[in-house]
């Protein structure tokens, strides 16, 4: 990919922008999980001291990655603006500057850490490990990919967009976005196939609860898959506004799963009782569907034991009196 000439510069230009704009959304997101998991009006528990680390955690990766891309920014354009070659020359002479190699490992580990919460997370929903086998070894893959990319990303001269650094790194977001693709539909298919056989048992409404559309982007962290394979067909083409594509590609690393940590912090999340609480649901329905007629006799019955016995007790009370 060519990283010079005014399609990238601009692209560069708007990806900061765009950047800028979701980090905003991301700190609106990151202090309502805050009120909401540290609320005194709540009862806690031992899982909201993790969403709290977790959370500040990735506030902190994004926040290195956002800044370092600020600077750098405003150094290319205005500080060094008389720098010999212009923009494109001094992009290609700082890139490996050691702010934007801190900016790399930031956001290396936000993916990392982002991947490992939906693996999680798709373990809790199928309640089984046996679905979780292939990404956790896929994750793995990407954690040696990553590393080698800041290794060689960060060596003099070294740059993510051409060279030995953009072949890896498209080995990396090529396993890291399949890892995201699978986990997405494995989840999605779930949490429709669940849905589907509770909103025949029970209902819409009861079903809505768990299963409507939003809770489906939400769980599967469909925004950060989306934008995810838009990133790597652009950048996988070679095409100059690839880094447009990656600064709303980074920031969606941090949003979904701040928005899917939100939901369980708010109760309307799948958690690990949930799958186990619906099937026996519909285990109860079914059974009672059998013997509806038998039951309500035997209500009407007990109802009609109930006012008999109430009329005598006031009839003993009136003789009394």
């Amino acid at each position: 990919m060519s990283s010079s000439g005014p399609v990238f510069q601009n692209s560069v230009y708007v990806g900061i922008n765009l950047q800028n704009i979701l980090y905003g959304v991301e700190l609106v997101l990151y202090f309502k999980t805050m009120h909401v998991l540290l609320s005194s009006n709540i009862r806690h528990k031992r899982s909201d001291k993790f969403y709290v680390t977790f959370s500040s955690v990735m506030l902190l990766m994004i926040t290195i990655w956002v800044s370092t891309q600020a600077v750098f920014g405003e150094k290319m354009w205005l500080i060094d603006a008389a720098f010999p070659g212009g923009p494109d020359a001094y992009w290609a002479a700082n890139v490996s500057v050691w702010y934007m190699d801190l900016g790399t490992t930031a956001i290396t580990v936000l993916q990392l850490m982002t991947d490992g919460l939906m693996i999680y997370r798709c373990r809790i929903i199928w309640d089984s490990y046996r679905v979780v086998l292939v990404p956790a070894i896929m994750w793995l893959g990407t954690l040696v990919l990553g590393i080698m990319v800041i290794v060689t990303s960060s060596l003099p001269g070294g740059n993510f967009f051409s060279g030995i650094a953009a072949q890896l790194g498209l080995a990396y977001y090529c396993v890291s976005v399949g890892l995201t693709a699978i986990l997405t539909g494995v989840i999605c298919y779930r949490m429709a196939t669940h849905g589907q056989e509770v909103k025949k048992h029970l209902g819409k409404d009861y079903a809505s609860v768990y299963f409507a559309l939003l809770s489906l982007i939400v769980e599967s962290v469909l925004p950060y898959t989306l934008s995810g394979i838009a990133f790597l067909v652009s950048f996988g083409v070679g095409s100059s506004t690839s880094i447009a594509f990656a600064c709303v590609y980074m920031l969606m690393m941090c949003i979904s799963p701040q928005m899917l940590i939100l939901r369980v912090a708010s109760g309307r999340a799948w958690d690990e009782e949930t799958c186990k609480a619906r099937q026996s649901t519909l285990k109860f329905n079914t059974s009672t569907q059998q013997d509806t007629s038998l039951w309500t006799e035997s209500r009407s019955r007990c109802e009609e034991n109930g006012a008999a016995a109430q009329s005598r007790t006031f009839s003993e009370k009136k003789d009394t009196v």
